[in-house]
């Protein structure tokens, strides 16, 4: 069984729901799922996963969380090479920007993004869900 890692930070709930939405993908197409808070995972558990997940919401200047977050994963991405690895993540204003530069770097890591960024700007909606649901189930494949 395929194993799943899902690492995000949420202030205000959103990215939350949004991780929660990737877990039950990721349930759904027969594959065990751990959800992690930045704190809770390393770059030595990048290797214990088959793919992961990394959730985050735009912050200030439309950038990640700088904290915890940013420094978890920039602490991850020596790993990440070759890694299946999603994004996600929500906003408050802006038109994404702080993702496309995320995914800009995945990919100067090499790593293996299995599909562009989910975002949504605040709650996540149905439409919002269920992307992050397929995005689940697509890091299982």
């Amino acid at each position: 069984m395929k194993k799943i890692a899902i690492v995000y930070w949420s202030g205000t709930g959103n990215t939350e729901s949004m991780a929660e939405a990737v877990a039950r993908g990721v349930k759904q197409a027969n594959a065990e799922v751990t959800l992690f808070k930045p704190a809770e995972f390393s770059p030595e558990k990048v290797m214990d996963y088959d793919a992961i997940a990394f959730g985050c919401p735009s912050m200030g200047s439309e950038q990640l969380e700088d904290s915890e977050f940013e420094p978890m994963f920039i602490g991850c991405e020596p790993q990440l090479k070759g890694k299946r690895i999603g994004l996600f993540g929500s906003y408050g204003w802006g038109d994404g920007e702080w993702m496309r530069n995320w995914e800009a770097s995945c990919k100067e890591d090499e790593a293996d993004l299995i599909a562009e960024g989910v975002i949504c700007n605040e709650a996540p909606d149905d439409e919002a869900i269920a992307s992050c649901q397929a995005l689940g189930a697509a890091l299982v494949r």
